[in-house]
């Protein structure tokens, strides 16, 4: 773990860790992390985004997919539902590889489980053998004792919990959506009370809180998830403009110290799929200016094997991210990105001109 992300952590237990019974513990593993750089180029990626839905219930201020006038303005937006059909075909396409993907990620710029499927989505997955783990990101909106079980039963290895609030007033505010607060978190008790071996996170951004609701979100969720954390808001969307809220330039948001990295490390390990079939680059490729295929006329292996991607790898090796009119503002490589292979840029370059 990087050291700036192991003290920050190390002082939110130490404040925390009396009153909770789950581990204070991000969204992301920032702990077992494969050194990038002693691996690069990989023949198989370690992670897939795969969009169940593109469209989303609520409309969070910090999020362009909630800007739903903006979404109607984007090309390549508001295709909503990923066909069931064209899913198996990716997963399949998937076991092409030679090694197991380690995660599969069914989420990218919408709501999940708006997706009627998506049980069937994880089960197939999992089912097919080509992952080690399958995982999801959800509002839990629309979570219920049925669903849950259907997902448990699915066999999911984690799903992340995003809480938009300590209570309805505040999701009305800033998620603009109603919803019976006390039902959202029995509904989420539920799931904790009755999976299996799904690991279960809930997280919140805590720059819209005081630190009184801070203890409330604690005391509510914290004997009810495997791991709990407080995030801060950064500017994580390219060319979006954040205007509804204020981005946090003290801490990242993990509550890592905020520092450039020059060089994008999740391109060489991590690409996404849209909903509507389409390959993006980046998982934050929200407005699809970051296209590098289709999956409905070519192999997922094939677009991570091909010359556009590797051009943009190549590119970022040599020094042009910031150049890049997409990638060259990117907020997530000051505020969250949790690798760093900056120094080792040239010697991983040689590998790729081999």
């Amino acid at each position: 773990m990087p050291p700036f992300i192991q003290h920050s952590l190390e002082n939110v237990v130490l404040d925390w860790r009396v009153i909770l019974k789950s581990a204070i513990k991000p969204r992301i593993d920032l702990q077992n992390r494969t050194r990038l750089e002693d691996v690069i180029p990989l023949r198989t990626p370690f992670i897939i985004n795969i969009d169940p839905s593109d469209r989303c219930n609520f409309q969070c201020k910090f999020c362009p997919t909630g800007d739903r006038e903006l979404m109607k303005r984007t090309e390549g937006r508001n295709f909503g539902l990923m066909d069931f059909d064209l899913y198996k075909k990716i997963i399949d396409d998937i076991c092409e590889f030679e090694d197991k993907v380690k995660v599969i990620r069914l989420y990218k710029d919408g709501e999940p489980l708006l997706n009627p499927r998506f049980p069937d989505m994880v089960k197939y997955a999992k089912q097919s053998g080509c992952c080690q783990r399958v995982d999801t990101t959800t509002n839990a909106s629309l979570l219920t004792p049925q669903l849950s079980d259907k997902i448990i039963d699915a066999g999911l290895d984690k799903i992340n919990i995003s809480i938009e609030g300590v209570n309805a007033a505040q999701y009305e505010d800033f998620s603009r959506y109603k919803l019976d607060y006390n039902k959202l978190v029995e509904n989420i008790r539920y799931f904790y009370e009755h999976k299996t071996n799904t690991e279960m996170l809930v997280k919140i951004n805590g720059d819209i809180l005081t630190e009184d609701e801070k203890q409330l979100f604690l005391d509510t969720f914290g004997d009810i998830t495997d791991g709990i954390f407080i995030e801060s808001i950064m500017d994580c969307w390219p060319t979006f403009e954040l205007e509804k809220v204020k981005v946090n330039e003290e801490r990242g948001i993990y509550g890592n110290e905020i520092k450039e990295v020059n060089v994008c490390p999740y391109v060489f390990y991590s690409f996404a799929i849209n909903s509507n079939g389409t390959a993006s680059l980046c998982f934050l490729d929200w407005h699809r200016k970051l296209v590098i295929g289709d999956v409905h006329n070519e192999s997922v292996k094939s677009l991570w094997e091909s010359e556009k991607l590797r051009n943009y790898q190549k590119l970022f090796l040599e020094g042009g991210r910031k150049s890049h009119r997409i990638c060259g503002d990117c907020g997530q490589l000051r505020q969250g990105a949790p690798d760093n292979i900056d120094m080792f840029a040239k010697e991983i370059l040689k590998r790729f001109v081999r």
